[in-house]
């Protein structure tokens, strides 16, 4: 395997199987996870309603970064241009919502399923091309489609310059156990519960057979044919299953916005995704998280230090991440993990 690190190993199951969902879980690991959910839930009552809105994002940004990690991380595809497809799903949500009057729920699915068959399309010329050559392409796409949204044919659907503006959903429910819900504590857990399921599926998707292939394929592509992947298949779904959790992303973001137009998709939220990705970890899948934390705070925090240059003082910020913490930050969490267990064994023993 190569030196990238991944965070499945420590969840094998005892029998060696990485196929068995949830079974491969210890005790500590199950409670820490209705814990972290619990408070998730609890979140949007204890702060105010801006910070609940940034706290939705995280929660969209990590599925838009586990999609790219998908494809980048475990499939070793470059990609410089998923801002596209979470564009195409907010797109599509946005028109469904506005021009079809289609209930907010029901668009989530629609988006997901037009940006798998886009990515899937898009990834079957991109085959021939790999490493920077794929990143270029990639690129373009990221480039073009913010100006294809402003095309004076497509005005009618997309609105053109101005964009498509949206009301947010109302609570099904005034309140629950006595705590009041407003569109946005709604949006949140709506978010939430979305976010869960996009990522039990990615677990058990990159857990099983498919994930291994794709692994093989990123480090052995060769070898990975000789055993009977196939790769042109595999890169393809690997395309196709990357967008569709972006778009996922796109349209929770639509929703949670509540406004699209072109140039709130510009190459900047490309280059964020990746930078997102590589901070939280490669090839990992907590590492969205923290990827999503990353980009949706530290530019505030960096506005916050220095008015004149907020851009240079992220770009500082990034490196420093990136110099500490080579392997990103979920890498940095299981290195220090791995560290403590020895000495706890060490000491033990």
């Amino acid at each position: 395997m190569s030196a990238v690190s991944t965070d499945l190993a420590p969840l094998q199951n005892v029998s060696g199987n990485a196929a068995g969902g949830v079974r491969g879980w210890s005790p500590r690991v199950v409670i820490c996870v209705a814990v972290l959910l619990l408070a998730a839930c609890a979140l949007p009552f204890l702060v105010s309603n801006y910070r609940v809105f940034q706290f939705t994002m995280v929660l969209i940004y990590a599925i838009a970064l586990l999609g790219l990690n998908i494809l980048t991380g475990y499939n070793g595809q470059i990609s410089l241009g998923h801002g596209a497809f979470y564009a195409i799903g907010a797109y599509v949500t946005a028109i469904l919502m506005d021009q079809g009057n289609v209930p907010y729920w029901a668009c989530i699915p629609i988006a997901g399923a037009v940006c798998l068959l886009a990515g899937f399309l898009f990834g079957l010329p991109a085959l021939r091309l790999e490493g920077v050559y794929l990143a270029l392409a990639t690129f373009a796409l990221g480039v073009c489609l913010p100006q294809l949204l402003k095309y004076k044919g497509l005005e009618h659907w997309t609105g053109g310059v101005q964009g498509i503006s949206l009301m947010k959903p109302d609570p099904p429910i005034a309140d629950i156990f006595g705590l009041k819900l407003n569109p946005d504590r709604w949006l949140f857990l709506f978010t939430l519960a979305v976010t869960v399921v996009m990522f039990a599926i990615g677990w058990n998707l990159l857990r099983g057979r498919v994930g291994r292939a794709l692994i093989a394929i990123r480090d052995q592509p060769i070898a990975a044919s000789t055993m009977g992947i196939n790769n042109a298949l595999y890169k393809s779904l690997a395309f196709g299953v990357s967008a569709l959790f972006t778009g996922v992303a796109g349209a929770l973001g639509a929703i949670a916005v509540a406004f699209v137009a072109p140039d709130s998709f510009t190459i900047f939220l490309s280059i964020s995704l990746l930078v997102g990705m590589v901070v939280g970890g490669l090839a990992s899948i907590t590492g969205a998280f923290w990827g999503a934390l990353f980009i949706q705070f530290v530019p505030n925090v960096a506005d916050s230090i220095s008015k004149a240059a907020p851009w240079a003082i992220y770009g500082a910020l990034m490196i420093l991440f990136m110099y500490v913490m080579p392997t990103g930050i979920a890498g940095a969490l299981r290195l220090a993990s791995q560290r403590l267990r020895r000495r706890r064994d060490s000491a033990a023993g």
